[in-house]
């Protein structure tokens, strides 16, 4: 007897949105014998392991096995764990990252609280006896010492454990050394807070003082008998926390970094070379100015190396600020309408690509990934290539419509490709352009695949992906109409890669033409397009019905029923259609939503909408409601789901539950679906499938469609 085909639902979260399996975090070795990864057994295992492929034989080799470090004992994480991977949104489990010395052959990790260190050639890993819980173990260049965070303290161990001991110690219970603090993490995509120096004998560790922030309690309504967790959350308009950073000695002697930090307080990136001095990017408050600071590790004094500044914001990118070998700054900077990469003082792109990262700065050139500029020959929606970089010119060297991407050590590459017509994504080891070894993935292959057709909409061009129902045929007529966005800064849903379809193909096939679009404001074009959405978030709710009337005369929409769904931002948006335009929306989803954008946090929210003291007006224009009630809604009511986490400390559910005191003061019916112990992501298995089928269930009562 065979067993039942999985549904979609539940194999989607049963596998973690298909993750679960593929190998992922590559590292290259400087010598090029050893490709070092995280890969899990199975397309249903949690727990990841370390793994060392030899590009020359294609044997791969297991380093480190959770569950034998364990002995078969349950994983606890910490609670400065457990947020520190909310903020990386790590679902899973076992070792999740790890760091590596200079030539590759040691590797440290944290798991279940405790510093791990594995001999990458000999394939051994042993724990140190070392005071946890541990976060963020990192071993020096040389491969002598691991530096590690513990209950505020940055401390450092000898490779075989001896002589473990604090370098730096918190003065007070707000104070930690070694980590990122909220916005940092959360923002800036700055997930450390401690850097080796290259000769291995000291470190710069940042120190962050969250006294000044404010303090939310976020309580679990199901558990009555748990006090709420304090967390310092610094919303828009208040302090943040105070970051300072020293040069710290493996005495624990420290000479502080000096900079104008009144004037720029956000450490947003920390890079140290053996090609320059240590570098810092800070950026001012409002994000429109920014410095690029060199370090006199000696007497902590730092000196301008480049000057950024901006009318509307200044962004910030994987890879950069770093040195060039010839000592040179490389930086990603917006000139001329075009997002180049710059060496020095020139740029070496134009407006022929929009640079997304650094991914590899070499002896002869830099690799990037970056999407093709308006100029290109032929539209490349949702495209993303790497390409190699020097003053002679420019290489792409990825190849096929996808989504791809490389870590890359002196001639060998490890090239990530995602494709529309294949599941999951290809790593490959790559020299010289000749692929020599395709690195296993036990990813599952999903029970669908998606229908989808990339495309431009209205006059703006907007990128789009349309979905149809998997049997559908032009004699079905119009179908009822499922917007699925982001359609925010920073969250790029139209690209040209098969996974990220399968929930809106799932959509598609209860009956729906599915719609997703990247309005002003989404990346993968031109630093105007993105910066079009400062102070007014609306125009990406202009920018989804332009899509939509667009499509409607080449796909079968039918206008008069159309819904929305969306998450994060994208619930925002949802909230937003059916509040403010009515006439075109007719029920929406509206999931963990920002709705009142003075509850959110600092960096992202001044970023965007400036100072909320300075500029009430502009809050209020773009919160779905006020504290006099719901803001700039249309008359005309349409049905509204509200689903929110409770344990969400990210977008706190203070924002549903306004809304939801709003709508019920303004007389408006609509449900709310409170998800009791889930946090902005949805990683538990029955609530992620239940979630999709409870949305495909209100969409069909909404729209007056047949329900299963």
């Amino acid at each position: 007897m065979t067993s039942p085909k999985l549904s979609f639902p539940r194999q989607h979260a049963r596998t973690q949105r298909f993750t679960l399996g593929a190998p992922r975090a590559f590292t290259v070795s400087p010598d090029e014998t050893r490709v070092i990864f995280l890969r899990s057994t199975s397309g249903t295992d949690r727990t990841n392991r370390l793994w060392v492929l030899d590009p020359a034989s294609g044997e791969e080799r297991l380093v480190a096995d959770p569950e034998a470090l364990l002995g078969g004992s349950a994983e606890r994480l910490s609670p400065q764990e457990r947020a520190r991977r909310e903020r990386t949104r790590e679902g899973s489990a076992g070792i999740v990252s790890y760091a590596v010395d200079a030539a590759a052959e040691l590797a440290a990790f944290a798991l279940s609280g405790k510093v791990y260190v594995a001999e990458l050639r000999a394939g051994t890993a042993r724990a140190l006896p070392v005071p946890g819980p541990v976060i963020d173990p990192r071993p020096s260049p040389d491969g002598r010492l691991i530096a590690y965070a513990s209950k505020g303290s940055l401390r450092v161990v000898g490779a075989e454990g001896e002589d473990d001991r604090a370098l730096a110690e918190p003065e007070d219970p707000h104070v930690t050394y070694g980590l990122a603090e909220f916005v940092a993490a959360e923002e800036m995509h700055r997930f450390r807070g401690f850097w080796w120096s290259p000769e291995s004998d000291r470190l710069l560790v940042a120190r962050a003082d969250d006294s000044p922030v404010q303090r939310w309690f976020i309580a679990d309504p199901a558990h009555p008998e748990r006090r709420p967790a304090e967390v310092a959350y610094p919303a828009a308009g208040t302090p943040n926390a105070e970051v300072r950073l020293f040069v710290t000695d493996l005495e624990g002697a420290r000479t502080e970094v000096v900079w104008d930090r009144a004037a720029f307080p956000y450490l947003a990136q920390v890079h140290w070379s053996s090609a320059g001095a240590p570098l810092l990017l800070v950026q001012a408050r409002d994000q429109r100015s920014q410095r690029y600071l060199a370090v006199d590790p000696e007497s902590g004094e730092t000196r301008i190396v480049h000057v950024d500044e901006d009318p509307v914001w200044l962004d910030l990118f994987g890879g950069v600020p770093a040195w060039a070998p010839d000592g040179r700054l490389v930086r990603i900077a917006d000139e001329g309408g075009a997002r180049v990469l710059a060496v020095g003082d020139r740029p070496l792109t134009g407006a022929q690509l929009h640079i997304q990262a650094v991914l590899d700065v070499g002896e002869s050139d830099i690799l990037v990934s970056a999407v093709a500029g308006e100029e290109a020959a032929a539209p490349e929606t949702g495209e993303s290539h790497v390409y190699r970089i020097n003053e002679l010119g420019i290489e792409r060297i990825s190849e096929g419509v996808g989504v791809h991407s490389a870590v890359r050590s002196g001639d060998l590459t490890v090239l990530v490709s995602a494709t529309p017509d294949e599941p999951g994504s290809t790593a490959w080891v790559v020299r010289d352009g000749k692929r020599l070894v395709r690195i296993t993935s036990h990813a599952q292959e999903p029970v669908l695949a998606p229908r989808v057709t990339l495309t431009e909409g209205g006059a703006r061009r907007i990128p789009c992906a349309v979905l149809l129902p998997s049997d559908y045929q032009e004699s079905d007529g119009p179908l009822p109409v499922l917007m699925d966005p982001y359609g925010g800064p920073h969250g790029r849903r139209v690209v040209a890669a098969h996974n990220a379809y399968l929930t809106s193909q799932w959509f598609a096939d209860q009956g729906f033409a599915v719609i997703v679009a990247d309005g002003r404001g989404a990346p993968g074009r031109s630093p105007a397009w993105e910066k079009a959405v400062r102070d007014d978030f609306v125009l990406t709710l202009d920018d989804q019905i332009e899509a939509l009337h667009a499509l409607a005369g080449r796909f079968p929409l039918d206008l008069d029923r159309v819904a929305i769904r969306g998450w994060s931002y994208g619930g925002y948006l949802s909230g937003l259609a059916v509040l403010r335009r009515p006439d075109v929306f007719h029920a929406a989803v509206v999931g963990a939503p920002v709705t009142d954008w003075r509850l959110y946090d600092t960096h992202y929210t001044e970023r965007y909408l400036g100072d909320p003291g300075a500029r009430p007006e502009v809050y209020a224009y773009n919160a779905l409601m006020t504290e006099d009630g719901l803001s700039h809604a249309a008359e005309e009511v349409r049905p509204m789901m509200i689903v929110h986490g409770l344990a969400d400390d990210n977008v706190v559910v203070a924002h549903a539950l306004r809304l939801s005191s709003a709508l019920l003061a303004a007389g408006r019916p609509h449900e709310v679906l409170p998800l009791s112990g889930v946090t902005h992501m949805t990683p538990q298995e029955q609530v992620a499938e239940n979630l999709l089928l409870l949305q495909v269930d209100f969409l069909k009562r909404s729209l007056g469609l047949p329900r299963a």
